[in-house]
């Protein structure tokens, strides 16, 4: 485990707040992790969440899992 003091803990808190951009840890040229706000990875979360339903949606109509307006009425009905 890494343990930073709270100078740098401080300053980065700060970044995010201050710059609403995520603070990107670099091992060798590449990104090896982000730090973002909290807002920030709500609402990445909810993105995800959307999306992967979409992908659900999409998954059903390749799957032939649909119905048609009519079929959902009558279920919709019971």
């Amino acid at each position: 485990m890494k343990l930073i003091s709270m100078t740098e803990s401080s300053r980065l808190l700060r970044h995010l707040e201050h710059e609403n951009t995520a603070v990107i840890t670099d091992t060798r040229g590449n990104a090896a992790a982000y730090l973002l706000d909290g807002a920030t990875f709500r609402a990445m979360q909810r993105r995800m969440a959307l999306l992967e339903g979409i992908a659900r949606g999409e998954r059903a109509i390749d799957e032939g899992r649909v119905l048609t307006q009519a079929q959902a009425k009558k279920k919709m009905g019971r």
